[in-house]
């Protein structure tokens, strides 16, 4: 017997699954590339932070006082998701994610600075499980981009600086998502073969893809100007340029969780050649355009940032078919421009003790219509605490934490298409989100 699935609705399936590559977006936006600035809020737009003005604002670098700065931050983020689909609640089982960032800086003259900084803007992992009722959005993905920035800072006078960076990215993106559900397959045997006695495949996802893909390297320059009001208050500007990420040659393969021998090869008859094709899509890293002021004294500091990030850039992503296409997507996201506001404390509480606290606020550029479980993109309320202890005056050592809090999205939904009816279905859920960060860092200066 042979029952017709067609390759098409096969591949559209798996079209709709790269979404996930767009979880590099602000679900996953990594706002711990600083363990120090971390414990205050993740702020830096107006502060001088040495090697670590290379990602905040490179103009700050120019401040520095040493001749040789290095800082690096190692940082565990372990989230946890909730939907809850017709009154019953499902929970991901995350492995933690390790983003990181090492930064160095050195003085050419007294006016003039340079560095070089490696971090990862962009990482993490979420995994909803093989069969949750949303599986054929999503099962898992995990995720990292990697940025290298060579910077130089130029103090152009006493009060005033200069900084430009150029930023290298690539990244790399591992995922699994349902080709379709139990309560499809049950479906499409009842109408082929009803003669077959066969048990429900309602509470398993018969057939999922797994689809990794390679982004090459995304060029950008990261700017920032800084100016010293007056001794004790510094505005800062910051902007990044919008860079694409580009997947050239994806390649995805089929797994299987049906056993029976005459069904699994039903599947792979058609499913199976999924697995000769290859994908090409592209997405932006949009425009990020940052402002700051600080206040600051000899023991104590303050600042607030506000930071807009350009999500109007990501209409939709586009995925193409090598040798195929027809089967060439074009799956609308309609992002919105939104706003990330952040403001921390410091202070010096002893000669070689520092404590610090922030807080963040994170806006959503999600609509609720366009809400895939991948990318939990809410808008979240994320409170910081930190310390710095400095046993030598070369020497300091960084302790970090965050939590987020979800504020949660009701109703939130998504359409896809059926790949046995063709028919446009919609998965609704409400969801909520919460992680907690945990970050160490160390910092050098001679």
């Amino acid at each position: 017997m042979k029952i017709n699935i067609t390759k098409r609705g096969c591949l559209c399936a798996a079209a709709v699954s790269l979404l996930s590559f767009a979880a590099m977006a602000e679900g996953y936006q990594v706002n711990t590339l600083s363990t120090r600035q971390l414990g205050m809020g993740h702020t830096g737009f107006a502060l001088k932070l040495g090697a670590e003005s290379q990602f905040f604002n490179p103009a700050g670098m120019a401040f520095m006082n040493s001749k040789v700065e290095a800082d690096a931050s190692f940082n565990a983020i372990m989230p946890t998701a909730t939907a809850t689909v017709g009154g019953k609640e499902y929970k991901t089982d995350c492995d933690p994610s390790t983003p990181f960032s090492v930064f160095g800086a050195f003085s050419i003259f007294d006016n003039l600075k340079a560095g070089i900084s490696v971090y990862t803007p962009y990482g993490s992992s979420i995994n909803w499980t093989d069969n949750w009722p949303g599986a054929t959005l999503n099962q898992s993905v995990k995720l990292a981009t990697y940025t290298v920035q060579p910077t130089v800072a130029w103090r152009i006078l006493p009060n005033l600086s200069v900084g430009a960076g150029l930023t290298l990215t690539w990244g790399t993106v591992d995922l699994h998502k349902g080709l379709l559900s139990g309560e499809q397959l049950d479906q499409m045997l009842q109408l082929l073969a009803p003669q077959l006695q066969l048990p429900s495949f309602r509470d398993i996802t018969p057939a999922s893809a797994q689809l990794t893909g390679h982004a090459g390297i995304a060029c950008g320059v990261n700017l920032g100007v800084m100016y010293d009001i007056t001794r004790n208050v510094t505005a800062g500007v910051n902007f990044r340029t919008k860079s694409m990420m580009k997947v050239k040659a994806g390649k995805a393969n089929v797994e299987y969780a049906v056993t029976e021998p005459t069904i699994q090869g039903m599947l792979a008859q058609r499913l199976d050649g999924l697995s000769k094709t290859e994908f090409t899509a592209e997405m932006p890293l949009p425009a990020v355009l940052g402002f700051g002021a600080a206040w600051h004294n000899d023991r104590w500091t303050a600042d607030i940032d506000a930071q807009l990030t350009f999500w109007s850039a990501y209409k939709s992503l586009d995925i193409k078919f090598k040798g195929a296409s027809d089967l060439d997507q074009h799956l609308a996201k309609n992002y919105h421009n939104s706003w990330l506001v952040r403001g921390g404390v410091e202070w010096k509480a002893t000669k070689r003790f520092d404590v610090r606290a922030g807080l963040m606020v994170d806006f959503s550029p999600c609509d609720k219509e366009f809400y895939n479980p991948e990318t939990p993109g809410m808008t979240k309320i994320e409170p910081t605490l930190g310390f710095t202890f400095n046993p030598t005056s070369y020497l300091g050592v960084n302790v970090g934490v965050m939590y987020v809090a979800g504020l949660g999205v009701d109703d939130a939904s998504y359409t896809t298409e059926n790949i046995i009816t063709k028919q446009p279905v919609t998965f609704t859920a409400d969801y909520k989100l919460h992680s907690f960060t945990a970050s160490l860092g160390v910092s050098l200066k001679f």
